[in-house]
């Protein structure tokens, strides 16, 4: 909660101020055309990229000192007429505000050199939660997880990207260059025969010292093995059909989770009725697929309108797939599965793990290696075959990316998930970081390249599509919020509902979350049935990880609708489909522009039917955000980020919320009781979707809500706005280029020390026009990036 005080503090103010012929960083700005000059304490310089690189000048006005004694630190954004911008910065009782920073909007720079961001330092990169504020975080471990595992891999960046140069570097330092981590890049994986394969201690020797020293060499990370989970559960019934005549166990057991019994009266209403019914076949389709009559995730809305996710209907318009293809990112894929072989496509299938080209998982007595052959199944398991089930988009084309069975480093991710990204469509992933309730952790430095890469070169420049599960933390109350994977503005993230619509016992509840699929429930409510190992069928997929590749095959029937949608696109059609309908939770809210939105079901669950029909009609939305219009501004809201650096001696007892200028409050981050660390969060992007279609300007306000004994320092937060300058319609979307904008140059930085809370207030409503500044210490500028 907010602590009220009557004390009255002191504070002084400096005002900023730039003209609208000053400003000049919504167009093209580089990241080494932005440094900060400083010629005095009191004046800032920084150099913006317009025209002609003209400097703009940050002019400095006096302000007298005043007494202040509310406790709120308030800024407001005026005079849309005269289209200037001003922050008005109040101090707190027991807060003292440090810094403030303008954020303008630039294109996603693919270098490394981020404006206005000092590099980070290999101990940054793998001790911190430095944030990107485009929307995918960077790594940071868990204070509660194990030691680091050091691999005997090295990521190195070249400058060139030249293979013959980094052939002959390998061989004069005595490293074996295993190839490009990303296709076309300057960045190349080195194994080392003089370090060891695993070790606690990070690897410094005359080896890899002196390669740092060479004057292509730009950069050089020891590898580290991470902690990634799947996000299924331990399962009890799993059977093969007749036709195969083999035994199979049915354990999962990687994922720590187990079954409860619920005792909602509402999941303990039978279903035989329709069960019964569904024996004798559902409408047309007749299958002879053993286990059709148990997906009632497909086939139930015959009975029950709404409570499946209306794949039928897409099929009756002859949506089934073709010409789209899917890739598992998992521990593996058994190609040679009667259900699952003749949509094979090994084009879109690798072994990271042991790098070659087949995706077969490894066997073993435990069978943990099924979970990549399962959520393929979902996707694109044959239709009427007579085998186990029919996938979603049964005609798709089907491959796997083997990544999970081995060490996971931030070079096998950002492989994974570049890996011949103009002939893979969409990525399916479900796994992620530890879902214990204590982990913060995201993609590091090469999985982040791999994300814009992906968003802006993947499918011949529509951007690759990535579906990712939310998580199955929800007995530990997590929060998919602190998983940067989840979390990212690039990725699809996808929910789970139980059978009987309500909010599965391991769900996460958070507000990056776009939508929901099915899967499993409490005791007594079925689970989702696909392919299994050994040629074999399951009955008993659960957790987010059956959700993710249900949402992946509806994706994929979207996409053959209209094959010309971008990544931006699919998010948009997804949410403005999004059923909420017969979704049991008490949080769902309407936001500002009447959408319902939940943080445990997003805008809900996905409907293949509506989604092809709009996507048929659906004009693309390109992603060009920045052109050379000064006006370009966000006026309509796709994604919304706080960027927050702080710290607490218990990071488990902070909560933050943000709320819209149309009212919209958003959990950013909700109580972890699990969570004891001191780290606390450095610059980590939380993001919301709820505000989804709303108006950006007004009044936006931060929470941050302590409920430890001591005292927890916000040392900066950055308020990052993504969206269109005009309104995209149900019907359309977007007819040209120059009708999308930039981000509005908008965000808010401080210092404050607080053992309750804190509240602040941003005003944004006006054009980006001119802008004037106020902050106690200092003011600096610099770009951020988005589409």
């Amino acid at each position: 909660m907010v602590r009220t005080v009557d004390d009255r503090l002191e504070a002084y103010t400096q005002q900023f101020s730039l003209a609208e012929d000053e400003f000049a960083c919504c167009s093209g700005v580089s990241a080494s055309e932005l440094p900060l000059k400083s010629e005095n304490t009191d004046v800032l310089l920084a150099q913006c990229a317009w025209s002609q690189s003209q400097t703009c000048p940050v002019k400095f006005l006096d302000r007298p000192h005043r007494s202040l004694s509310r406790q709120r630190l308030r800024t407001s954004v005026t005079s849309s007429h005269t289209h200037s911008l001003s922050f008005i910065v109040l101090s707190f009782a027991f807060l003292s505000v440090s810094e403030f920073s303008l954020v303008a909007a630039d294109e996603p720079n693919l270098s490394d050199k981020k404006a206005g961001l000092r590099p980070l330092s290999d101990s940054d990169n793998q001790n911190s939660s430095k944030g990107s504020n485009y929307g995918v975080q960077l790594n940071q471990s868990s204070p509660t997880s194990l030691r680091k595992a050091y691999t005997n891999q090295f990521a190195i960046r070249i400058k060139g990207g030249d293979i013959l140069e980094a052939n002959k570097l390998a061989a004069k330092y005595g490293f074996f260059n295993l190839g490009p981590v990303l296709p076309n890049d300057e960045y190349f994986l080195f194994e080392s025969r003089q370090t060891r394969k695993r070790s606690t201690r990070r690897r410094r020797n005359a080896q890899t010292n002196s390669i740092a020293r060479e004057p292509k060499v730009e950069w050089v990370e020891q590898q580290i093995a991470k902690k990634r989970v799947k996000r299924g559960y331990m399962s009890v019934y799993t059977r093969a059909p007749a036709v195969y005549m083999q035994q199979f166990k049915g354990n999962e057991i990687n994922d720590d989770l187990t079954i409860i019994t619920s005792n909602d009266a509402q999941q303990q209403y039978s279903s035989s009725r329709n069960r019964n019914n569904l024996a004798r076949g559902v409408g047309n389709y007749n299958l002879n697929d053993p286990l059709w009559t148990d997906m009632w995730y497909l086939n139930r809305a015959v009975y029950d309108r709404g409570l499946d996710h209306n794949v039928r209907e897409a099929w009756d318009l002859g949506y089934t797939g073709r010409g789209v293809v899917v890739t598992i990112l998992d521990d593996g894929l058994e190609r040679t599965h009667p259900d699952i072989a003749p949509n094979y496509d090994a084009k879109a299938s690798y072994d990271v793990n042991d790098r070659d080209e087949d995706p077969t998982p490894r066997y073993d007595y435990t069978d943990e290696n099924r979970h990549g052959t399962r959520c393929a199944g979902e996707v694109a398991a044959i239709f009427n075959n007579s085998l186990c089930i029919v996938g979603i988009a049964y005609n798709a084309r089907i491959g796997g990316i083997r990544m999970l069975d081995g060490d996971v480093t931030d070079a096998v991710e950002a492989t994974s998930l570049a890996h011949n990204s103009d002939h893979i469509d969409i990525y399916s992933a479900s796994w992620g970081p530890d879902d214990d309730g204590r982990t913060v952790d995201g993609p590091a430095k090469l999985t982040r390249r791999a994300f814009e890469k992906g968003i802006r070169e993947g499918r011949h420049g529509l951007g690759s599509i990535f579906v990712w599960a939310s998580g199955n933390g929800g007995k530990d109350a997590d929060s998919c919020n602190c998983d940067g994977y989840t979390n990212s503005i690039y990725t699809l993230s996808i929910s789970s509902a139980t059978e009987h619509g309500n909010i599965p016992w391991y769900s996460e509840a958070c507000s990056s979350t776009l939508a929901t699929a099915y899967s499993s429930g409490a005791t007594g409510e079925r689970m989702i049935v696909t392919t299994d190992l050994h040629h074999s069928c399951t009955n008993a997929h659960t957790g987010t990880s059956a959700s993710a590749p249900l949402a992946a095959g509806i994706v994929a029937l979207t996409l053959e609708a209209n094959p010309k949608l971008t990544w931006r696109d699919m998010q948009h059609v997804v949410v403005r489909t999004a059923r909420p309908l017969n979704l049991r939770a008490g949080d769902w809210v309407t936001n500002g522009v009447g959408k319902k939105v939940s943080h445990s079901f997003g805008f809900g669950l996905m409907d293949a039917g509506a989604m092809v029909r709009l996507a048929s009609n659906w004009t693309t939305l390109y992603t060009d955000g920045c052109g050379n219009d000064p006006h370009n501004k966000v006026g309509y809201l796709e994604h919304v980020q706080a960027i927050i650096t702080l710290t607490a001696p218990k990071r488990g007892d902070i909560q933050i919320y943000l709320t819209s200028p149309s009212g919209t409050r958003s959990t950013l981050l909700a109580k972890r009781a699990r969570d004891t660390s001191r780290t606390g969060f450095r610059e980590w992007a939380f993001m919301t979707t709820h505000n989804w279609g709303e108006m950006a300007v007004g009044l936006w306000t931060l929470e941050i809500n302590n409920d430890g004994w001591d005292d927890a320092e916000l040392i900066r937060w950055d308020l990052v706005l993504y969206g269109t300058a005009i309104e995209v319609t149900n019907t359309g979307g977007i007819s040209s280029a120059s009708s999308l904008s930039s981000l509005t140059p908008r965000s808010l930085s401080s210092k404050s020390r607080s053992r309750y809370g804190a509240l602040w207030e941003e005003d944004t409503s006006s054009a980006p026009s001119t802008f004037t500044f106020s902050s106690i210490i200092k003011f600096i500028q610099r770009t951020t990036v988005l589409y």
